[in-house]
């Protein structure tokens, strides 16, 4: 008897890994769908049934400070792994072409640099998995537009936000569209525009981070808290959270970026990537603020 209910015990850190380790998936998935339903509803916390859809209220997000940019790594001029045929370089070259001369963002390629982001970033987990869907759906609305009956007007942010302001399609502030359908495409870019500094923002964290520092997870939860909470709602920020639990950790991230390399090499990859999206991220939002578009969404 002593020995099944010591075997019992012993059972018992085993279950209770297991039952963590399945329960924060679905705990996350059951959060997220809760979501869905009361804002398909209209009546989630702070608005009103039959209301118009909540705006969130807070300051418009801040360009990225420069020591957000690329780190100084000696040891490699160009990090093989960044090249055009690796992972990250698949994202940074569209990313660098969308910067015009001119001080514009071409449409084309800012798209296609958020289709290979989103390939990248979607191995990492759960939290990516939900993320980059969101982003997806936003990036075939976008180029529905760019290739479509209008597409001389969506060559470019600037000439979008012309044209869409000439026709009258930018919401008013503070007020939200019925649907993702009826949404400019000025404010789908906004929304982009958001997520594209999270993800800029991890991607340095990780790249930068210490040994014996934070981990990957709670790097990446502070760069969510900064640049994306405050346009959450409070179940989406709580589902965010648990989701932060099972995150991949840094040496995942290096692995994914540079399959096989050192990790001071897939750290420099890591942190290029993340200093050219955060050119990208610059760039876009000084032109949405001389635009008059931050407070789209």
């Amino acid at each position: 008897m002593a020995s099944a209910a010591g075997t019992g015990v012993a059972l018992l850190p085993l279950v209770s890994r297991c039952w963590f380790r399945h329960a924060i998936p679905l705990a996350v998935l059951l959060l997220l769908l809760l979501y869905v339903c009361a804002w398909s509803l209209q009546v989630l916390p702070g608005c009103r049934s039959g209301a118009q859809s909540c705006i969130p209220q807070g300051p418009p997000p801040a360009q990225v400070p420069r020591q957000s940019g690329p780190l100084e790594a000696p040891e490699w001029e160009e990090p093989q792994c960044a090249g055009p045929e690796g992972a990250l370089g698949r994202v940074v070259g569209p990313f660098r072409a969308s910067l015009h001369p001119e001080g514009d963002v071409a449409l084309p390629q800012y798209l296609a640099g958020w289709r290979a982001l989103v390939r990248f970033l979607t191995p990492l987990g759960s939290i990516f998995a939900f993320a980059t869907s969101e982003a997806s759906a936003k990036v075939m609305a976008l180029e529905a537009r760019v290739h479509g009956p209008e597409a001389a007007h969506y060559s470019s942010l600037a000439a979008m936000a012309a044209w869409e302001r000439r026709a009258g399609l930018l919401e008013r502030h503070g007020v939200a569209p019925r649907g993702p359908a009826g949404s400019s495409g000025s404010r789908t870019l906004l929304l982009l525009h958001r997520a594209l500094r999270w993800s800029q923002l991890c991607l340095h964290r990780v790249a930068t981070g210490t040994r014996g520092g934070p981990d990957a997870g709670a790097q990446c939860s502070d760069a969510y808290r900064t640049a994306l909470a405050p346009h959450h709602p409070w179940l989406t920020r709580q589902a965010v959270r648990l989701a932060f639990l099972a995150f991949p950790g840094r040496g995942h991230w290096l692995e994914l970026a540079c399959p096989g390399a050192g990790e001071g090499e897939a750290r420099a990859a890591l942190a290029r990537a993340a200093g050219t999206l955060g050119d990208v991220y610059n760039r876009t939002q000084g032109l949405l603020a001389k635009l008059d578009l931050l407070q789209l969404a």
